[in-house]
């Protein structure tokens, strides 16, 4: 494996990560959707409860559902489902549905996502779930948020009820905000309506109770919680610019903490941090020495555009270099992986970006073959028998 530094590449930035966000939150992830760079990670893997925070899982697979669509086993936004016994039964935040409803499903989801309601999130998961039960639907989301990469994430009912068994990380919940804002654009501006008065029933119960929406920092998104477990959380995403942030809170001791600290987020980590390009995919790197080939070296360019996000303040570097294990062996076709391009910057975690040939480069002749071997045989010789073992 050789490491060479960049120097012809350079973009040396002095800068050196921001102050760390010290969060009072018990539990936090947030993240730079944009470059895939971790800002900040609290007890981001530990299975907590998620309160109402776990709606979004209801979400996502009702999203999935209505994708599906009706003749497939899905939903359709204006279909009409009824509200069982037990739907109408939970307290808490809710669309005070009753048994005499039937209620279209863009009005459900508009009722999770505003309105928090506990019995929207029943008659969803009712419809869905395969045996009709909640519990039933709650196995089903189990199933499908370990598809996605969920890891620490169970379910025991639909909508963040105390219940054993019910069980979300941060990084979990922020992973499924990724996958809806990118897996359903279409549907993801419901997250930032302000209002939503269903049937003039619930007058008391309008607000979407995200504290960052109609700030000016760009919230649109996504999905508060609060139990006497969990305490106070949020979910919550902001784009300013060409740049999307996505952070998760849990633990906070009043809403007020909750809308103070979440602000506070968004603002560190679009102030503190700044997003470079680095190079359009095809930009040549290094140089990369190559064996028995008609030509002594390679390039080795970006495979894909790399854009990279940089602190904006502070006294030391970040630095590229490129890894490959070489000499490259011929014969090399153009856009063969050759390599990487590392890039440090203190405390962040370290971007790989995979490097490829810039040019193909056939093996080489006789003549090269036989330049190549004797080479190797007076070095083996230079070198003496202690050296050559």
């Amino acid at each position: 494996m050789i490491r060479i530094f960049a120097a012809t590449f350079a973009l040396v930035f002095l800068s050196l990560p921001a102050q760390a966000f010290e969060t009072s939150a018990t539990a936090a992830y947030v993240i730079d959707q944009t470059t895939g760079t971790v800002l900040l990670a609290k007890n981001a893997d530990e299975p907590l409860p998620p309160a109402s925070m776990s709606k979004l899982m209801t979400l996502y697979m009702a999203f999935e559902a209505i994708e599906r669509g009706k003749s497939n086993g899905g939903l359709d936004l204006t279909e009409k489902l009824p509200v069982s016994q037990h739907a109408m039964s939970y307290g808490g935040s809710t669309m005070f549905l009753d048994t005499t409803d039937r209620v279209t499903v863009e009005d459900l989801l508009r009722g999770i996502i505003v309105l928090s309601g506990n019995d929207a999130c029943a008659v969803i998961a009712e419809a869905l779930s395969p045996d009709g039960t909640e519990p039933g639907f709650a196995r089903l989301m189990t199933r499908r948020a370990q598809q996605l990469g969920m890891t620490s994430s169970t379910f025991a009912n639909a909508n963040g009820w105390p219940a054993a068994g019910q069980r979300m990380s941060m990084r979990d919940l922020g992973l499924l905000a990724m996958h809806l804002i990118t897996d359903y654009p279409q549907y993801y501006p419901m997250f930032a309506q302000r209002e939503f008065v269903f049937d003039g029933r619930a007058p008391q119960n309008k607000s979407n109770r995200n504290p960052l929406l109609g700030l000016g920092i760009g919230a649109d998104g996504l999905k508060t919680g609060h139990t006497e477990e969990a305490g106070y959380g949020l979910v919550g995403s902001s784009k300013q610019g060409d740049r999307r942030g996505i952070f998760v809170i849990s633990g906070l001791e009043s809403t007020a903490a909750r809308a103070q600290e979440s602000e506070a987020i968004v603002n560190w980590a679009f102030r503190q941090f700044s997003q470079r390009s680095m190079g359009a995919a095809g930009t040549q790197i290094a140089q990369a020495p190559v064996a028995i080939g008609s030509a002594s070296t390679v390039g080795m360019e970006l495979a894909d555009d790399l854009s990279v996000l940089v602190p904006v303040s502070g006294d030391s570097d970040v630095v590229a270099e490129v890894v490959y294990t070489g000499p490259l062996r011929a014969p090399i076709a153009k856009g063969d992986p050759v390599g990487e391009l590392v890039l440090t910057r203190g405390d962040l975690p370290e971007v790989r970006a995979p490097l490829v040939a810039s040019d193909a480069v056939a093996p080489g002749g006789f003549f090269v073959k036989i330049t190549a071997a004797a080479q190797y045989l007076l070095t083996r010789l230079n070198e003496g028998p202690e050296e050559a073992s």
